[in-house]
């Protein structure tokens, strides 16, 4: 397959040098034309063109190297799946693509691109360093990544699911007219909205008309001559005069190029998605969706563990979750039944499968074992993927997608008898996450100011994590919801976070060739409780709405503060209380055992 992949290298760059005019670099992102985070099978050009899978970074050919970007929740994926033929970026380590463009390329290169799979943002960003040199972006009218790509799969449709307002709060109507009111107060004529997150889909019923891929661009190029009627036509707010004057709406990060090319500059107004944060900011009944979805997503999971337990325990005879006695197990599968990576993923799958509401996973399945698990964004795949094994820890990211709620949730488990450094990663972690849970902190506070609430206990043992803290997260939408986060990276100093917007509290530590450790909640941002209020700010705090237990074998309670003890057996006791309802006596037993108070260690 990697030599394969080498040939597909000496094809792209026979294109280059035939194109009109000739190509000194392609550029293969990993986006599509919605600049969307997971793309379909056919949209996967990056992939196809490295063969690296993750789900995040980028490629560039150029007629003597190939180099591929990516952010460090994937280094060591991409060591391991590229072929010698390729040379690996590591984001924010070395110079980013643009910069590493203006540097080693010759005065006047020519450097093609897919304009659909690029934003705005990016594309000026590029054209900025270029110009020091003379360098040129140039718009490809087909892909040549598609031109090599002989089986390139179809299309795949998929039906579009109308969200009822029971769960969603409020209807399309409600917001259309909201978002007009919006393109009013901004003296813009129209918006154009890429992301599919922000498509409308009531259709006819509510004005929403269903065009071609192939008529977006023309209708782009309608809009901008004033031919193809606009958003904010017969607005009583607005009189005719104005409206040829009013400028069209485009987000600069989502917006692709290739729309952007078809708009004159002096007539788009460049901000934020007017349907980011509204999108961001739950209502009330998604906040309560949110709520209900995640209880009944952590009866699952406390089904899984549960089920994983006695299945580790009689097929490989493991000490199991509770017990950590040395030679209590033996390495070999005991009885035949073999659980794989992917096997014991279904089970949990199938357990989800059985909630109200269940429409499906929210991502794919992050199920990884020892060594795999320092891979942070480890896809497992049936036929590649590792056999459980009780002496190495078990990391499990995962999700669902709920009518009333998305859920993402992390727990790292071990099966037999965890070393005193695996525990002690693993309450460094727990630290992090429980300093960020309980943060309480003043109006108009970003993630980038709350990352290193999580960090500091990793830092002080000399430990850090590669990746953000936490994300936004959908109401039945997207796993990875904007525009807020916590990061460390300079895009999470650019939204400040609000009361009902939902985030992530995921820290973690990775040791390559070993193991991996990460623990996640959702929370719900809110107006905290605080004595006083300096500065008329007002403050925010956090409400975790995330229910499963916290291995107490991994726990190393010497490490934990009083406050850090208290607050690991209240959640636990609050876990046991909520989830019982919906669990059997076995697995009742079970979690009344999982949540059974922790102390300091003698």
């Amino acid at each position: 397959m990697a030599a394969a992949r080498d040939q597909l290298l000496d094809a792209i760059r026979a294109l280059m040098a035939a194109h009109s005019p000739p190509l000194h670099a392609l550029v293969v992102p990993s986006e599509d034309a919605h600049q969307s985070e997971y793309v379909s099978e056919q949209d996967k050009r990056r992939e196809f063109i490295s063969g690296f899978t993750g789900s995040a970074g980028l490629a560039l050919i150029t007629m003597k190297e190939a180099l591929l970007w990516t952010d460090g929740r994937y280094f060591l994926q991409a060591t391991q799946q590229l072929s010698n033929c390729w040379k690996l970026m590591r984001m924010g380590e070395d110079p980013p693509v643009e910069a590493w463009i203006a540097d080693n390329l010759e005065d006047e290169a020519v450097i093609g691109i897919n304009p659909w799979c690029i934003s705005v943002d990016s594309a000026q960003r590029y054209e900025h360093a270029f110009s020091k040199k003379h360098q040129t972006l140039f718009q490809l009218s087909s892909d040549l990544v598609d031109e090599v790509w002989k089986d390139r799969p179809p299309v795949e449709p998929r039906p579009v699911i109308v969200h009822p307002v029971e769960f969603a709060g409020r209807s399309v109507s409600e917001k259309i007219k909201e978002l007009r009111e919006k393109l009013v107060h901004e003296k813009a004529s129209a918006i154009i909205i890429t992301a599919l997150d922000e498509v409308q889909k009531y259709m006819a019923g509510n004005g929403i008309d269903i065009r071609e891929y192939e008529t977006v661009q023309s209708d782009a190029n309608l809009l901008a001559t004033g031919k193809l009627k606009s958003s904010v036509d017969g607005e009583n707010d607005i009189n005719d005069n104005e409206v040829g004057s009013l400028k069209i709406w485009i987000d600069s990060g989502s917006c692709c190029l290739a729309l952007y090319s078809k708009l004159s500059p002096d007539q788009v107004l460049t901000l934020q998605s007017p349907i980011a944060l509204p999108k961001a900011v739950k209502n009330p009944t998604e906040l309560d969706g949110l709520r209900k979805a995640h209880i009944r997503d952590g009866a699952a999971v406390v089904q899984y563990l549960a089920w994983l337990d006695n299945q580790m325990q009689e097929n490989y005879g493991a000490s199991g979750y509770f017990n950590e006695i040395r030679g209590a197990h033996k390495k070999e599968n005991i009885k035949g039944t073999k659980l794989t990576e992917v096997s014991v993923s279904d089970k949990l799958e199938g357990f989800r499968s059985t909630k109200e509401h269940f429409r499906g996973l929210s991502f794919p399945t992050i199920s990884s074992v020892g060594p795999n698990a320092a891979v942070i964004h480890y896809k497992p795949e049936a036929n590649t993927c590792s056999e459980m094994d009780a002496d190495k820890i078990y990391l499990c990211d995962s999700g669902a997608q709920y009518l009333d709620g998305t859920t993402d949730i992390t727990r790292t488990v071990h099966f037999g008898k965890p070393s005193e450094h695996e525990k002690s990663c693993y309450t460094a972690v727990l630290k992090g996450h429980i300093a960020l849970d309980i943060a309480v902190f003043p109006n108009g506070t970003t993630g980038h100011s709350l990352d290193i609430l999580s960090r500091a206990p990793l830092w002080r043992e000399g430990l850090d994590y590669r990746h953000g803290t936490g994300h936004g997260i959908g109401s039945y939408l997207n796993v990875h919801e904007g525009p807020h986060l916590i990061s460390f990276r300079p895009s999470a100093r650019n939204v400040p976070l609000q009361a009902s917007m939902t985030v992530t509290d995921e820290p973690g530590y990775y040791e390559d060739g070993s193991f991996g450790i990460r623990l996640e909640n959702v929370l719900i941002c809110k107006e905290a409780n605080a004595k006083f209020n300096f500065g008329e700010k007002g403050y925010l705090s956090f409400e975790h709405i995330t229910w499963a237990p916290y291995q107490a074998k991994l726990i190393d309670t010497k490490l934990l503060t009083p406050v850090e003890i208290e607050w690991v057996n209240t959640y636990h006791s609050d876990c046991r209380n909520i989830l019982e309802p919906y669990l059997n006596e076995q697995e009742k037993e079970w979690l009344r055992k999982a949540t059974e108070p922790v102390a300091v260690s003698s």
